[in-house]
């Protein structure tokens, strides 16, 4: 063997040697290219041993280590010598920090996948049992989540010896175990048929859901849904809806929590009927639990429940079982449980036809909308186009605008922007007559907010503004939006004039030809002589937008030679944006 053959490992000794971290970090990382240098056979035969007797005492390494094993298959020649990399995983298997023996199970499953039915007989079941054996809980740990993949490749004999071994885990006197075996439970439960889960893999269920470790119980839960829809409706009833009863009345909120935020999962698991006559019943309890996190998971499914049926149960279900709750809820003493009921209250609205939506859902709204926590309001605002969809223009001009004006001028401007948000969505529904109703104006509203305080609103109620007038036309905002936006450019106050460059940008794109050239131009070129550089940078910006909607005889005989003299102004940003500017034109 030539010295130039040797070099690699010698090197991989040295470094792995080194007391500095970072060395033997950035050798590991290497790995992979050594083995390539080596190629498969030197690999298997000299870089996997000399690995393995050269583990490292550093967490931080070990999981570098398992990291590059996992690309290892087809460094040692492709699944038929897969096996051999499974000696230094074992040992990392069984280290006690939880990342590196949670990486080595990483690298340990996507070797089990490349091996062949006799190889994972041979090899990989073996070490399942000699990790299941292991007197270091880490190594039990990680022995459970290897189940699945090995099982479906063996014969029956094997099966039922690996189904043995699992349940001794699920027994196991460490709590971390039996954790890491209820959290296998459904992948290794799903890779089996459905007389094996009725005969072997329910009584470990049932077990585990009744653990006396309320960590080990909710991954029992979650469990179902990987094994659950195996099971005849028959067999769903008597074996596995019990035990969610008794999980949704744990005494653990840990527990119930998980059963809340899994209950839209476990319809889809348990199919419609058992989902009206078990689920239904556990979500109107959940409702009511307790603990605020519970109520909080509950209440973002109440918009799905009993999903599979028609228009009409549902309905009836929603009227007779969760509404009243969903009344409560609304008024809950935690902020946290309105939030979450704030988010999804008008996606019952469809679900409930206009009528109950009118009666049940619109008060409903109204008193989020006045709620002391501004999280509330904003969740409660982003769905107000929803609700125009269920209940009508005339019910929302008539009994929600008005509350919304009020908000207008919230104190939270995240309140202030979620409404300005929405104004390009009502002027679509509400149309023009709607907007600007009677009793409000919401074209007002909107220009009020080019006044606010804070800039995030006034941007985005520039970019509001474009939105209504795109769906208004050129009529309607020369009648309530331009002549405001001529009078703030006007105004002494430079962020007034400022605003108004902002606001002639947005609106660029949406206006065309006569009122570009004889609204928004003029404006545009008394902004650019402004004594404000700021002003004028944003006036050029505005410009560039704008010009290519702008008459192109205005356009050659006023503002190119503008922008050509700004090109000499002092200030960068003019200078810059005025270029940009003429270039769009």
């Amino acid at each position: 063997m030539s010295e130039e053959e040797l070099y690699p490992i010698s090197v991989l000794i040295e470094e792995l040697k080194s007391e500095d971290v970072s060395i033997r970090l950035n050798s590991i990382r290497r790995l992979s290219t050594i083995a390539l240098a080596l190629g498969d056979a030197r690999t298997r035969s000299e870089l996997i041993p000399f690995l393995t007797d050269s583990l490292d005492d550093e967490d931080e390494v070990l999981l570098a280590f398992g990291q590059e094993l996992a690309k290892f298959v087809p460094l040692v020649g492709g699944p038929e010598h897969a096996h051999t990399i499974l000696m230094p995983l074992e040992a990392l298997a069984q280290v006690e920090e939880t990342v590196v023996h949670d990486e080595a199970v990483k690298a340990l499953n996507i070797i089990g996948a490349s091996l062949s039915s006799a190889h994972t007989e041979q090899h990989f079941v073996p070490l399942i049992k000699k990790l299941a054996a292991e007197v270091g809980w880490a190594a039990r740990v990680s022995a459970c989540s290897l189940f699945a993949v090995a099982y479906p490749k063996v014969g029956a004999a094997c099966q039922v010896d690996l189904i043995k071994e699992f349940a001794k885990l699920c027994v196991d006197d460490m709590p971390m175990v039996r954790r890491s075996a209820a959290g296998s439970l459904g992948p290794l439960a799903a890779t089996s048929t459905m007389a094996t889960v009725k005969s072997e893999f329910i009584p470990l269920f049932s077990r585990l859901v009744a653990d006396e470790q309320d960590n080990v119980r909710p991954l029992a839960v979650e469990a179902i849904l990987s094994f659950g829809h195996m099971l005849s409706q028959e067999d769903q009833l008597s074996l596995i809806a019990q035990p969610l009863h008794q999980a949704s009345k744990d005494r653990s909120w840990r527990v119930r929590y998980v059963v809340a935020e899994k209950h839209s999962e476990l319809e889809k698991v348990l199919g419609k009927e058992i989902a009206r006559a078990e689920l239904t019943p556990m979500l109107v309890r959940l409702l009511q639990d307790q603990e605020k996190e519970v109520r909080t998971q509950a209440a973002l499914r109440v918009p799905f429940v009993c999903q599979e049926l028609d228009a009409a149960d549902r309905q009836t279900i929603l009227n007779t079982n969760i509404l009243r709750h969903v009344t409560d809820l609304c008024s809950d003493q935690s902020q946290h449980v309105r939030v979450a009921m704030a988010s999804v209250l008008l996606d019952l609205g469809p679900v409930l036809g206009k009528e109950k939506s009118i009666e049940a859902l619109v008060p409903l709204f109204i008193r989020l909308l006045k709620d002391d926590y501004y999280d509330v309001r904003l969740n409660i605002i982003s769905k107000l186009d929803t609700l125009q969809k269920v209940v009508g223009k005339e019910v929302v001009v008539s009994k929600i605008l008005s509350e919304v004006a009020a908000l207008a001028e919230d104190p939270q401007w995240r309140v202030r922007l979620a409404i300005c948000e929405q104004m390009p969505l009502l002027a679509k529904s509400l149309a023009a007559d709607g907007f600007d109703s009677s009793k409000l104006s919401l074209s007002s509203v909107s220009l009020n907010w080019l006044q606010d305080n804070v800039f995030a609103v006034r941007e985005k109620a520039g970019a509001s503004i474009a939105g209504v007038v795109a769906h208004f036309g050129d009529k309607w905002a020369g009648e309530k939006i331009y002549p405001k936006l001529k009078t703030m450019s006007e105004e002494k106050a430079y962020l007034s004039r400022l605003t108004t460059a902002q606001v002639v940008r947005h609106l660029g794109p949406v206006v065309k030809g006569e009122a570009a050239t004889q609204m928004l131009l003029p404006i545009c070129m008394k902004l650019v002589k402004d004594g404000v550089p700021n002003v004028r940078f944003n006036a050029c910006r505005a410009l560039a937008a704008l010009v290519p909607n702008v008459d192109k005889t205005v356009l050659a005989k006023e503002v190119k030679p503008k922008l050509t003299e700004l090109a000499g102004d002092k200030d960068a940003d003019v200078k810059f944006y005025s270029a940009e500017a003429l270039r769009a034109c």
